[in-house]
């Protein structure tokens, strides 16, 4: 997409264009994403999408940084973003400890913090401390376990008070952008237009300032589950399925490797 975005070049954003993200894991599937994407993820999704998890909980720092580093390989222009997991950031010294390891062992441009004004003064701390943040609001995945379930935001008038608060604090503290996920439209569209600061939808509407998806839902990889809010652009399952069936069918019938395959 031409030269690498900022932060500054991120916020500017806002009310200009939709930003592009999406997640990724590794070098090649990076390298595939970053002529269209304007941020790649290294979502801790990936505890399911790669490690077959119910959740995304167990999914721990050293895992992290090792997929933040195959992801920076890979797409070396793109805006990255590296997921905090669960349990790294319960308060601040921890936070800034566990984020100045993921800066001093990544190239991440930022790293990305689940929680409103509960997280506000640890995201004031990263800030101040020369750590770029986005935030993350709405459907928390990292309290699904104390929630009971993925639960969709906004549907009552105090969540969406709270919302807003919750908005506003991480703003003030100093997040550069933020991710609004599992939230009704018009509230997702309402909680945009209170800040300044780009938010990026995942399952909110359009009314906000970009969207990002998992790779693997929106490729069609993942088969256990479709979220509503995800469009599949690729039914890859299948695809990738039928293509290493007609190899397994070529090997067995000893057409695979013909003789330009071989030296």
């Amino acid at each position: 997409m031409g030269k690498k975005l900022t932060i500054s070049s991120i916020k500017k954003q806002k009310g200009v264009k939709p930003l592009v993200m999406i997640t990724a894991y590794d070098a090649l599937f990076a390298k595939l994403f970053e002529n269209s994407a304007d941020m790649i993820l290294v979502g801790d999704s990936l505890n399911m999408s790669f490690a077959g998890k119910s959740d995304t909980i167990s999914a721990t720092l050293d895992q992290m940084i090792y997929h933040t580093n195959a992801v920076c390989n890979g797409a070396k222009d793109t805006f990255v973003v590296c997921d905090m997991p669960f349990g790294t950031y319960l308060n601040k010294k921890e936070a800034l400890k566990n984020a100045t390891k993921v800066f001093q062992n990544t190239p991440a441009d930022c790293v990305k913090i689940e929680g409103g004004k509960d997280k506000a003064e640890v995201i004031k701390h990263l800030t101040t401390n020369g750590i770029a943040v986005c935030g993350h609001i709405g459907l928390l995945p990292q309290s699904v376990r104390s929630e009971g379930g993925y639960k969709v935001k906004g549907k009552s008038e105090e969540e969406k008070e709270q919302l807003l608060k919750d908005a506003k604090a991480v703003e003030k503290a100093g997040a550069f952008c933020m991710v609004i996920e599992g939230t009704k439209a018009d509230v997702a569209k309402e909680i945009a237009e209170s800040v300044s600061i780009p938010v990026i939808g995942i399952g909110a509407g359009a009314d906000v300032d970009g969207q990002v998806l998992v790779f693997s839902d929106m490729l069609g990889f993942f088969e256990e589950f479709t979220p509503k809010f995800v469009k599949k652009y690729l039914d890859g399952a299948t695809l990738v399925k039928d293509a290493v069936a007609q190899y397994a069918d070529e090997v067995e019938k000893k057409e695979f490797p013909k003789e330009e395959h071989t030296y």
